[in-house]
């Protein structure tokens, strides 16, 4: 039985029989011939797909109609129109219809490790991105160490980087550029005068090689700690109690002039570091309690000598003056008297002779006359 079929503008027909390609049908009518099948195909869907494609493929009429791609093992590809990805492509064979607009096909050889494009942000938007490629996004304050298979690759600061999926086991390592504390705490210390002290101090540092400070050494914190540990005890061991107490700042910057050095061997610059705590033991703190108070004590004294020193010594000043003065000793009386006579009344009488003898001579009068 006979019928027609119709292909369009955009469309592409195959005719098989018996499974085999016999025709391809452009637009416009085709009768189907008895004992064959038309498969209609369209051009506009980019992608040609048929589970016999190698074979379809030795038609050369049909592949001169279609864009081959054919990627190794080891390659991937992207598909561009008009500047849009299209498609993102695993290793395999793809047939794409030749446009009036032009396909961009990019190929990638995975075995680069890392893939970079000037548009990576758009390319990574694409939903098939994930099943290709492997996104790192860094901040400001990181820095990144690439490794392929526990092989270092590469190192790189604040971005986004990508991937490809496949091409060997890609870890990484974030490393934190911001300045850090380590708290080196409860250290018990013998001072050279036999005490046994406990002692907190804090360092402050901050990873100044990122590669240095995961290959030199495994951990770098603790690197910082032991290096620290070890300055502190000798710091200590090497002075008395009394020595530690007056200057405690001598010994943090001997502790940090020790370990500044050799951080630097594995990456780590270090701040800073200081004694944040002195503890003493009890028997220790109550007689360091003892020496202060019997130090204040004798400083208290020390002054109220000085004190009474000073005013015995002005007194004598005081008398003297009065001595070769006869007219300072007078006023003197006089403010004496008036502090006699504060709150009363008074009635003073200033003439000439003994002010003693006049004031006298006032007091009998005054008994004489109730």
């Amino acid at each position: 039985m006979l019928f027609q079929t119709y292909i369009r503008t955009n469309e592409v027909g195959l005719r098989f029989r018996r499974g085999e390609l016999r025709d391809i049908l452009l637009p416009g009518k085709h009768i189907n011939l008895p004992g064959t099948t038309i498969g209609v195909y369209d051009r506009l869907a980019i992608e040609f797909e048929h589970p016999e494609l190698e074979t379809l493929l030795e038609n050369l009429q049909l592949r001169s109609m279609l864009e081959v791609v054919d990627l190794a093992d080891n390659e991937r590809g992207l598909i561009f129109k008009n500047g849009r990805l299209l498609y993102m492509l695993n290793s395999k064979r793809y047939a794409f219809w030749k446009q009036m607009d032009e396909l961009v096909i990019e190929t990638y050889n995975v075995n680069d490790v890392r893939f970079e494009h000037p548009s990576l942000p758009r390319i990574l938007s694409n939903p098939d991105a994930s099943k290709l490629l492997r996104t790192i996004r860094t901040d400001e304050q990181e820095q990144i160490l690439i490794y392929n298979d526990g092989e270092f690759v590469e190192q790189f600061g604040p971005g986004t980087y990508a991937y490809w999926i496949g091409a060997g086991n890609i870890t990484f390592k974030s490393i934190d550029l911001r300045e850090q504390l380590i708290d080196i705490g409860g250290q018990e210390i013998m001072t050279s005068d036999k005490v046994t002290l406990r002692l907190n101090m804090t360092v402050a540092y901050r990873i100044s090689d990122a590669s240095k400070s995961v290959t030199v050494v495994s951990d770098a914190a603790q690197a910082i700690y032991r290096e620290a540990q070890l300055a502190l005890r000798i710091a200590i061991g090497a002075r008395t109690l009394d020595a530690l107490l007056t200057d405690k700042n001598v010994v943090s910057d001997e502790v940090l002039a020790a370990i500044k050095g050799r951080a630097l061997e594995f990456g780590v610059d270090v701040r800073s570091a200081g004694i944040r705590d002195i503890i003493l033991p009890g028997e220790m703190k109550t007689i360091m309690n003892q020496v202060v108070e019997a130090q204040k004590q004798a400083e208290a004294n020390l002054i109220k000598r000085r004190e009474e020193t000073a005013s015995a010594r002005s007194q004598a000043n005081t008398a003297r003056l009065m001595a070769e003065n006869p007219v300072l000793r007078r006023m003197k009386e006089l403010e004496q008297l008036q502090l006699v006579l504060a709150g009363t009344k008074a009635t003073f009488v200033l003439g000439q002779g003994d002010l003693v003898k006049q004031v006298n001579q006032m007091v009998d009068s005054d008994a004489d006359n109730p």
